[in-house]
């Protein structure tokens, strides 16, 4: 398995965990509506069912949001090389690693530390369609982008 590979599959994974855990919120809370429904009556009970609601948007929001990011990396064809930069491609810029997909956390493989960064970003729309040699300036700062996988 390759570098870039790897750093796929992890963000592949850390992205499902999310989308698994915020399924099982959101189904405890519909178990929780439905008993709460079963034995209570009255305006607190209304208010009670209210903030399930809202708690419930809110957490299908989150999950939408996790299933848009699964989406966009299940697009990414790691097998595929390329001398310019496009969404999937691994970066070094800096001596940084970044990873152009979509926003996600910081992650460490091998030592080495990966920012995800999403097309849409200051950074990462600043490195699309460009190669290595390629310097650019974003906040005072000058970044040269050293490798593309």
């Amino acid at each position: 398995m390759t570098h870039k590979q790897e750093i796929h599959q992890h963000y592949t994974m850390l992205v499902q965990d999310k989308i698994d855990v915020f399924r099982d919120m959101i189904y405890a809370l519909t178990e929780d509506s439905k008993n709460d429904a079963k034995g209570s009556a009255g305006d607190k009970h209304e208010t009670a069912l209210s903030m399930m609601h809202i708690e419930q948007e809110k957490l299908n929001r989150k999950l939408q949001e996790f299933l848009d990011q699964k989406t966009i990396l299940e697009k990414i064809n790691c097998n595929q090389n390329s001398t310019k930069i496009s969404v999937g491609s691994l970066v070094q810029a800096n001596g940084m690693w970044l990873f152009v997909a979509t926003a996600l956390p910081k992650i460490v493989i091998d030592d080495k530390t990966i920012i995800a960064v999403s097309p849409q970003s200051p950074l990462g729309s600043h490195l699309l369609g460009k190669e290595i040699g390629f310097t650019f300036k974003i906040n005072e700062t000058q970044y040269l982008i050293e490798i593309v996988l």
